[in-house]
């Protein structure tokens, strides 16, 4: 027998995406204290889905002196609408500025819900984030989103960053500084790293995630992991949140450059011995033992190894 009653996801397919109702809210979730003025939601470890409404990544506001400073609002206007109804709860200092660590629309979409609150909020990103978005690559979030959640997340709409970053770059913002490093291709081609030194404290984005593995597909690995060396080397922080997973101390900097480390030099080794990428992955999960309780780590473990396959193999060329 075929049903004749069609679902969201059909009908969504058969009308514009930007045609569809805005959805209704997300539901408040935790906020955790990980430094005296520094607040964050740590999302769902999950990808997104009809059920946690796209949301996924760790929002994260520091309360200054001069007001509040908001760090990756989230996936869609509902994620920053829950952001903001979160810091409104805490206190009624203005909102000064918005910070996106990069382009990947699960971190910024929800920037609509500050801009709508304020238009001329300043968004602080890298000028590569600012120029990809420019071409498109928000909408293309948009429509991931959408799809993805089965309408959850209609009524986003692209609110991308105004103004660009550089790595070296100090922003005084509410009377602190913020401090943007950008050393190289990581994650993406436009990461950048926010440390603020009142606070000790690291904001890692995408280039740290902990408890789960995430898509490297607009990175590369060795960039990743000398990245992280490098912070790790040159900057002392008490705390940092990474794009995923729960905030901890700058262990956790170098427990992901040591995961995506292993991989790429295994694929690598691998690879020389003459395995094709789908024949390797027994041989990498035991490699890394104490990451096997990751989310994804079984499914995304594949992608990973993919990856790392053909960046080990480009690399021969350079």
């Amino acid at each position: 027998m075929f049903r004749t009653t069609l679902t969201l996801t059909t009908l969504l397919a058969t009308i514009p995406l930007h045609a569809a109702d805005k959805a209704p809210p997300l539901p408040d979730y935790p906020v955790a204290q990980v430094a005296d003025h520094t607040y964050v939601i740590h999302g769902p470890l999950e990808v997104p889905t009809a059920q946690n409404q796209g949301f996924m990544n760790n929002p994260a506001w520091v309360v200054t002196p001069g007001g509040v400073v908001v760090i990756d609002p989230g996936s869609s206007v509902q994620t920053g609408e829950m952001v903001l109804r979160a810091i409104r709860k805490q206190t009624d200092a203005p909102i000064i500025a918005l910070l996106n660590t990069h382009v990947h629309g699960d971190h910024w979409l929800g920037n609509q819900a500050f801009t709508e609150l304020n238009a001329q909020i300043p968004i602080y990103a890298h000028p590569r984030m600012i120029e990809l978005v420019e071409q498109g690559t928000g909408h293309s979030w948009v429509d991931s989103m959408l799809r993805m959640t089965e309408g959850a997340t209609a009524g986003t709409e692209v609110h991308g960053p105004t103004i660009a970053i550089n790595d070296g770059d100090q922003v005084e913002l509410g009377g602190w500084q913020f401090q943007f490093h950008h050393i190289g291709g990581a994650h993406t081609d436009n990461d950048v790293m926010i440390a603020v030194p009142e606070e000790s404290l690291l904001f890692a984005g995408d280039n740290v995630s902990n408890g789960r593995l995430i898509r490297m597909d607009d990175g590369t690995f060795v960039g990743n992991v000398a990245t992280l060396r490098q912070i790790a080397e040159t900057l002392e922080v008490a705390h940092v949140v990474p794009g995923h997973g729960l905030s901890a101390d700058e262990t956790i900097i170098t427990a992901y450059a040591d995961l995506l480390e292993r991989i790429y030099l295994k694929v690598k080794a691998l690879r020389a011995e003459g395995l094709s990428d789908f024949e390797m992955k027994a041989q990498v999960v035991a490699e890394l033992p104490e990451y096997q309780g990751w989310n994804d780590f079984d499914g995304g473990l594949g992608k990973l190894i993919s990856l790392a396959y053909l960046e080990a193999e480009a690399r021969e060329f350079e």
